[in-house]
């Protein structure tokens, strides 16, 4: 792989293949089973061919098709097992690396973003990236002062490649739906495309990071790396060792998984509370586990990429809480009417309070409980009760409305249980709830479980 590919007829191309190979595949497939051939063989075929055709392609482009493929990979526990399984190994392929950019193209992108002298900046530059992702590649060096660093490195062209790839992707997204059964894709890439400008924004993501960073400073379980430098299209941070997110999830212990899973939680809601700023990119490549030979207790998660934030000033929205306090206090007509206040149900919209009711408390189980066990089958069967047409949840569902302000919100919060089901963990969420959420323990009608 030599650089971003960058011209839009090429990467068009690629794109608008992924469907037309899908449905040769689907012929090739229905030949077989003429032929004799099993139809759980044949299907099981046909899912590993197309999910290795549609993440390699999104792996070799970066840029926008790449950040789709990331997006997805959170929702893989929430598919069946029959079509998650094949998709696994690539979908994990995604959330760690890609195909890097050669050392002179990155040696011409410092020197023009930090200057003819920029060797002086490093006592030490590795060559070799440590991670390749969407928009960018990180390299690690040693700063002049000694500090180890990360140095994230912009692609050439990946402003172009974002816009042009999720584009394409939008207008093929009703093709593509059949790739990854059970999921609306279409909205997930229409958000995507409105957070391009804030992603390519290096200074942006270093005040973010920098927030982050002097909040959680002397925190005993959440580590963001300070921002050393920042230039135009490069960031420079301290250096963070850890265990991956993704390999925890791969074949990391109970211990792990359960503190992983723990601080994940922890994340989601104090750092909103604690910055007024909702870290928005949730895949496991953006999260490292920091084991130490002590108990499991002092370990920390370590955060990484603030690319992409929600800006909440008070942190996350009272309705939330207020909203999720009422459901598991059985008040049906509050949560209704809560609904309604915040834009989720229509004003032409007519719902039985019951109706909601019943649709609501499977979702938030976890926080019902003292300990949740957050599992891929969990998850799926939520998935199967709102996607499901037979399924009174899915009527429901299709009269409900998201708010625009809620939108990131949303995508946030299920991608991280997502990674909460991936991880297999048994966490405290409801701990979190109380600590960090606002509305959610502000009533006298709170009963503990």
């Amino acid at each position: 792989m030599s650089d971003l590919p960058r011209k839009a007829v090429t990467r068009t191309a690629k794109l608008a293949a992924l469907p037309l190979g899908f449905a040769g595949r689907a012929t090739l497939g229905l030949g077989k089973r003429i032929g004799g051939r099993p139809a759980d063989v044949v299907s099981a075929e046909l899912q590993q061919r197309t999910a290795d055709q549609l993440f390699r392609v999104l792996g070799e482009l970066k840029g926008g098709a790449m950040k789709f493929g990331q997006a997805l990979s959170v929702f893989e526990a929430a598919l069946p097992e029959e079509v998650a399984g094949p998709y696994r190994a690539a979908l994990t392929k995604l959330q760690e690396a890609a195909p890097p950019m050669p050392a002179v193209s990155v040696h011409a992108a410092l020197a023009e973003r930090l200057g003819a002298d920029w060797r002086e900046l490093f006592q030490s530059f590795d060559d070799k990236p440590a991670a390749a992702a969407s928009i960018g590649q990180v390299h690690r060096a040693v700063w002049h002062d000694g500090r180890a660093v990360a140095v994230k490195v912009q692609y050439p062209g990946a402003g172009d490649a974002l816009l042009s790839d999720l584009t394409q992707l939008g207008r093929v997204a009703r093709l593509i739906g059949p790739l990854i059964p059970g999921l609306d894709v279409k909205p997930l890439i229409s958000e995507l495309r409105n957070r391009v400008t804030e992603e390519l924004d290096y200074a942006l993501e270093a005040q973010s990071q920098r927030v982050h960073a002097e909040e959680f400073a002397d925190d005993w379980d959440i580590s963001v790396p300070a921002v050393v430098a920042q230039g135009d299209q490069v960031l420079v941070t301290e250096w963070m060792d850890g265990i991956p997110l993704s390999e925890v999830i791969a074949d990391g212990t109970r211990e792990q998984r359960d503190r992983a899973g723990q601080l994940l939680a922890r994340f989601l809601f104090a750092g909103p509370a604690r910055t007024g700023l909702l870290h928005a990119d949730p895949h496991p490549g953006n999260f490292r586990l920091l084991v130490d030979e002590g108990p499991a207790e002092g370990w920390r998660l370590g955060v990484l990429d603030f690319g992409t934030v929600d800006r909440l000033p008070e942190g996350l929205p009272l309705p939330i809480g207020s909203a999720l306090r009422m459901a598991l206090a059985d008040d049906a007509a509050g949560v209704l009417e809560m609904l309604r206040q915040e834009g989720f149900v229509k004003p032409a919209i007519e719902l039985d309070p019951a109706a909601v009711l019943d649709y609501v408390l499977p979702i938030i189980e976890p926080a019902a409980v003292e300990r949740f066990h957050f599992t891929r089958s969990w998850m799926r069967s939520q998935a199967a009760r709102v996607g499901d047409p037979r399924s009174p949840a899915y009527a429901l569902g299709r009269q409900l409305n998201l708010p625009p302000s809620y939108l990131l919100i949303h995508r946030v919060t299920l991608s991280t249980i997502g990674v909460l089901c991936q991880l297999d963990a048994e966490a405290a969420l409801r701990a979190e709830l109380l600590e960090w959420l606002p509305g959610f323990a502000d009533s006298e009608d709170w009963v503990e479980a």
